[in-house]
């Protein structure tokens, strides 16, 4: 059986809820990504800041990135998949909420994240093809 933990990418890591944009965007490219898992100050997931929300949620609004918290673009429930779940869970969760991102957690930490690259590189041609189909299908 194939996990979330065989196919993830390690090494993810949070930025802590009180950290300004700028620094996400700063650590972003330090560690070449397109997303950070957003922690609370208990470690614990609060949300998923991307790239693009700092572009169009706070500097194309006129905010200050100096100034906005990654909480504060915190929306919605942030999902997530445990580090031994089957990768056709992986997939449901993945379908089920259109997402392209996906952290891994394991006993309550963060371990990993799976992303589109991931997929790719770990899954047959039919299941990727049935993937891209439900996440990128419009309505």
């Amino acid at each position: 059986m194939t996990t979330a933990g065989d196919i993830m990418h390690r090494g993810a890591q949070w930025i802590p809820a009180h950290e300004t944009l700028d620094r996400a965007a700063q650590l972003m490219r330090e560690l070449n990504v397109g997303a950070l898992p957003i922690s609370d100050e208990n470690e614990r997931l609060c949300g998923i800041l991307t790239d693009r929300d700092i572009v169009v949620g706070c500097v194309a609004m006129g905010r200050d990135p100096a100034r906005v918290t990654a909480g504060e673009m915190a929306q919605g429930t942030p999902r997530w998949i445990d580090s031994g779940a089957d990768v056709g869970e992986v997939l449901q969760e993945m379908k089920g909420h259109q997402i392209r991102r996906l952290p891994v957690i394991e006993d309550k930490r963060l371990v990993g994240m799976i992303s589109e690259a991931d997929l790719a590189q770990h899954l047959t041609d039919e299941q990727l093809a049935a993937w891209v189909e439900s996440v990128y299908a419009t309505g």
